[in-house]
């Protein structure tokens, strides 16, 4: 019998750290569903300490979710490790991810505390953890650039005192494979009681080795646990990605010989929901989930595939779910069809006001859009307009005029806080008029730093998806809106951004 990897996703908590790609209770909620579809072996749900927001979202996922072990980090303080106990009540399985930093420039720059004061809370609070929760995991942060004789006796110590996984972090991208993977084998032969803990890695994308690190650290090294995310999403260059780690080891188990729980044909459908909930567009040519991940342009790769699949494909691009990417209702589907699908596609909306609401959007599609694809009923499900109907903005109804030589104007209904309230502006285009007809009310001030078009799906029906970035005081939020009008999509996306924008909850930053 083959050793098990356990995949552990931190899309919900690590991922989430990305600019922008905060997620509210409901988001997170869909998403882990999603994550249990795919038989993830445990999911992150947040820092529940970290705000209102994430305890709500940790508690209502751990409360959900039944199949999969739900974890909530926590610094190492009795205040956040009561926060998270506390938040994982409801869970089958639920499991406490305490951390503090390890290395020397982290202890002295950032914790401001010795080494033996590192060590000592370390302890105590793995200790105070193992009381509230049967599943202690320790992270060391900053652990690949912590001195080893240190990094050695602490993990030894929290052994001792109940920690069931031990996870090294490489948290700034700095490890190269082989290295990583003889750092990880050389705690394990120098800690006494190594065997007592499952040994994790968790890699982050800064020099573009993160999967590649990760695993080195299963193969040489000997973890048994892969922190991934899904598309890789993640602070900074992003982190270690699941779907690639999942199809390597399924691909190559001649070599890793490694068995896992996951189920990818689910792959697909999870990278696009996390992709239109947070507007982080996949790029085309991703391994594994991108649109070209299967693609070839060369006659001689055409050629080959025609005549045999795996002259050049090493996978089946239906066995990460791209088979899924087909028609599947229309304008003449019912209700139960409509919501059927929506179960297949992992998500559960929590009442009949969320659903009508839903297929009403649905049948609006259908009327404008012959061919309704999966993408665009996630699509309609990411849309703020659906699951959440107290959102300062909302949008109601635009018209613009455009015509060479004549600067283009646009005029947008939409409400503030339920009052309809109109807008009129010029601009350099369409968008660019329609936008500043917004923020004629709105007047955020806010400071756009990114926007972006991608096509749902393929053809020139396709809906247009639109990632906007806003930025103001120091906050940074992505809103995404979906339409086959990329200008109403435009306005819907810059409603979204100012909508999270309004929201004023505060996160303590989490471990990099």
């Amino acid at each position: 019998m083959a050793d098990k990897l356990i995949i552990f996703d931190t899309t919900l908590r690590d991922g989430e750290q990305s600019p922008g790609a905060s997620m509210n209770r409901d988001e997170k909620l869909r998403i882990a569903r999603q994550l249990e579809r795919l038989r993830v072996d445990v999911i992150e749900a947040g820092f529940a300490a970290s705000s209102n927001g994430d305890f709500e979202a940790v508690q209502a996922i751990a409360n959900a979710i039944k199949d999969s072990t739900i974890c909530s980090l926590s610094r190492a303080n009795d205040r956040d490790i009561s926060r998270a106990a506390e938040a994982l009540k409801g869970a089958n399985s639920g499991r406490i991810h305490t951390f503090i930093a390890t290395s020397e420039l982290h202890m002295e720059k950032k914790l401001r505390m010795t080494p033996d004061q590192v060590f000592e809370q370390a302890k105590q609070a793995v200790r105070f953890a193992r009381n509230l929760v049967g599943d202690v995991e320790f992270s060391p942060e900053d652990g690949y650039r912590s001195d080893m004789d240190f990094l050695c006796k602490i993990l030894e110590a929290v052994i001792d005192e109940g920690a069931s996984t031990i996870n090294v972090p490489d948290t700034v991208g700095y490890a190269v494979p082989e290295l990583y993977g003889q750092f990880i084998k050389t705690l394990r032969e120098r800690i006494p009681n190594s065997d007592k803990a499952i040994w994790s890695v968790h890699c982050h994308n800064d020099l573009g080795m993160a999967v590649a690190n990760s695993l080195a650290g299963v193969k040489l090294g000997g973890a048994r646990q892969v922190e991934c995310t899904i598309n890789g999403l993640g602070e900074r260059a992003g982190n270690c990605s699941l779907e690639e780690i999942v199809m390597a080891v399924r691909t190559r188990k001649d070599y890793f010989g490694l068995e896992m729980n996951i189920d990818p044909v689910h792959i697909v459908a999870a990278s696009r929901m996390v992709s239109q909930t947070t507007g982080f567009v996949v790029q085309p040519n991703k391994a594994v989930v991108g649109a070209n991940a299967f693609a070839h342009a060369s006659g001689i790769h055409q050629d080959g595939v025609l005549k045999a699949r795996d002259t050049y494909e090493i996978m089946r691009a239906e066995d990460v779910g791209w088979s899924a990417n087909k028609i599947v209702l229309g304008k003449l589907s019912g209700r139960n069809a409509f919501k059927q699908r929506m179960q297949e596609l992992g998500v559960v909306l929590e009442s009949e006001t969320e659903l009508n609401a839903a297929f009403t959007r649905f049948k609006e599609l259908a009327d404008r859009k012959s061919e309704i694809f999966d993408e665009d009923i996630l699509a309609l499900v990411s849309d703020e307009s659906v699951t959440h109907d107290k959102e300062q903005y909302a949008f109601v109804s635009l018209s613009q005029h455009s015509e060479t030589g004549e600067r283009p104007s646009a005029a947008i209904v939409f409400t503030v806080s339920g009052k309809e309230v109109h807008g009129k502006s010029d601009g350099n285009g369409p968008v660019d008029a329609s936008l500043k007809a917004i923020e004629s009310i709105v007047e955020s001030g806010a400071e756009m730093v990114l926007y972006s078009v991608n096509a749902i799906s393929g053809s020139t029906e396709s809906q247009g998806e639109v990632t906007v970035r806003l930025q103001n005081s120091g906050r940074v939020v992505n809103g995404v809106g979906s339409d086959p009008d990329i200008i109403v999509a435009s306005a819907k996306a810059y409603l979204s951004a100012l909508n999270k924008l309004q929201s004023k909850a505060d996160r303590v930053a989490a471990q990099g």
